[in-house]
């Protein structure tokens, strides 16, 4: 699939190629340390022998060449299953990916490695202490201190049939585990996890699950040095014995905090978001945010004016498409822009980034800057 860089700025379109090509997947879109975007990607070699992890960060109107994190490893690939970096305080980048160990079709361990410089890397070392052959995977990370990340990740020691815990494991600046925690012992076995800094501490957003399998989007907060109860977002009541693999987003600016997921209550598949202004102690009404039968896998971010960019997956025609629109600070959903359609396995898991006053996203192998907000 041809990769293009679409930059709407003043309705003057403008290209810059991406260094993605037909064998890439699992592309996301993070910050770097100076505020710029950072693309991360799975990329197979030409003979299909090997997989490596590479990145590259936006500078002066051009993506830089391909860096490599790590190569030759058993990464899993799953569109759920997006490797990250992210950068800390002090500049040191943090990596995060999922692999398969030799022999283990069903297991899955958390690797994470460390840079000082982008260009050497540390050894890849797993990012929990158990190493029993079960499913540890569905992680996302956050600079959490001046050279620390916290990593959130699913722990399925008793298989998918649960109980599945939500885990955080605190890792250091130069890659090392300093800490493990469990934060929900019942957990929905196969959605993706979010992790945000917020003023106040950090707040997780996952989908919940209850003996009676209501899976819900709930969330969970680390202030004043200790985590408060979980809650749900609102009661959708979404009762499914089955995991929809389709969860939450979230996003932070100070005490402003925005989360979008995906829910399939009373039959009606649709993506929803709220608004939090206290750093996610309370949450409003959710607002609609799609507009058809939506396949969600949604993506949200903050602007500077307090309103929020929502993207996500939604029928149409016979293929998927990648749609976009802004919800005001008030609740008010503003018009919907389609801005990528395709096969729906191919468009993967589209992520939104906001970097400074431009918004970012990439779906499947393209990655575009939208139109000015």
């Amino acid at each position: 699939m041809k990769t293009a860089l679409l930059a709407l700025l003043l309705a003057v379109p403008a290209f810059c190629q991406a260094p993605l090509d037909s064998d890439s997947s699992a592309a996301n879109l993070t910050l770097a340390a100076d505020g710029s975007p950072l693309l991360s990607w799975l990329q197979e070699s030409k003979d299909g022998d090997s997989t490596s992890l590479e990145y590259s960060t936006y500078k002066n109107g051009a993506w830089s060449p391909a860096r490599t994190i790590a190569a030759k490893r058993p990464f899993f690939h799953h569109p759920a299953e997006l490797p990250e970096v992210i950068a800390l305080p002090n500049g040191t980048l943090l990596a995060h990916w999922i692999e398969t160990p030799e022999g283990a079709d069903e297991a899955e361990f958390v690797y994470v490695s460390a840079s000082k410089d982008g260009v050497k890397w540390s050894a890849p070392a797993v990012a929990h202490k158990d190493r029993h052959m079960v499913q540890h995977g569905l992680a996302s990370m956050v600079a959490s201190g001046p050279a620390e990340a916290s990593l959130v990740w699913l722990q399925a020691l008793k298989g998918e049939e649960g109980p599945v815990s939500l885990m955080r494991s605190v890792i250091s600046a130069d890659g090392a585990l300093l800490k493990e925690e469990s934060l929900d012992s019942d957990v929905c076995n196969c959605c993706p996890t979010a992790i945000v800094k917020t003023a106040k501490g950090l707040l997780v957003a996952y989908r919940g699950h209850t003996r009676s399998d209501i899976r819900d989007i709930a969330t969970i907060r680390f202030e004043g040095g200790k985590w408060l109860p979980s809650k749900i977002i609102y009661p959708d009541n979404w009762k499914i014995n089955a995991c929809p693999i389709n969860a939450a987003s979230a996003a932070a600016n100070g005490d402003n905090v925005a989360v979008a997921w995906y829910t399939a209550a009373d039959e009606k598949a649709r993506v929803e978001m709220a608004f939090s202004k206290d750093g996610g102690a309370a949450f409003s009404k959710p607002t609609l945010v799609s507009t058809g039968q939506a396949y969600g896998y949604s993506s949200v971010v903050l602007n500077g004016d307090g309103s929020a960019t929502v993207s996500w997956l939604e029928r149409g025609g016979g293929d998927a498409r990648v749609l976009v629109r802004t919800v005001a600070a008030d609740g008010t959903a503003g018009p919907v822009t389609e801005v990528a359609k395709g096969d729906r396995h191919n468009l993967g898991y589209p992520r939104l980034l906001r970097s400074g006053a431009q918004t970012w996203i990439v779906a499947g192998t393209d990655v575009k800057l939208l139109p000015a907000k």
